[in-house]
């Protein structure tokens, strides 16, 4: 059977992202990351910063990892994590017209008409 190499950082990584953003208000924190091209420039910012752990496995084969089952120091797995945050701002910063014309800003729901009046 053929070999394939998983970077299980990857994996684990988008995992860790999500867990991340939680943790963030829904406007424009996560819709500004549901944006496919905004998630991969978080990803790869944070890849380029970080050490990644590889397996070889049976192609077709994708093992389930998360980011405590990776060889890291909890040193580490913080510091991920601090990343994790920069990226976010940053590319928050740096893409904020993008983000501004993708994602309408929220209506306050007191200054919103209401619905039940016709």
């Amino acid at each position: 059977m053929t070999k394939t190499i998983v970077n299980l950082t990857l994996q684990a990584l988008v995992g860790e992202i999500e867990k991340v953003l939680e943790t963030y208000p829904h406007h424009p924190y996560q819709q500004a990351f549901a944006i496919p091209d905004l998630r991969q420039e978080l990803i790869a910012y944070i890849l380029r910063r970080t050490s990644s752990c590889y397996v070889v496995v049976d192609e077709g084969k994708q093992p389930f990892i998360s980011f405590n089952s990776l060889p890291y120091s909890e040193k580490e797995r913080l510091c991920t994590q601090v990343l994790i945050h920069e990226g976010i701002e940053q590319i928050i910063q740096k893409d904020a017209q993008q983000i501004s014309h993708q994602i309408p800003a929220e209506l306050d729901p007191g200054s919103a008409p209401s619905h039940w009046f016709g």
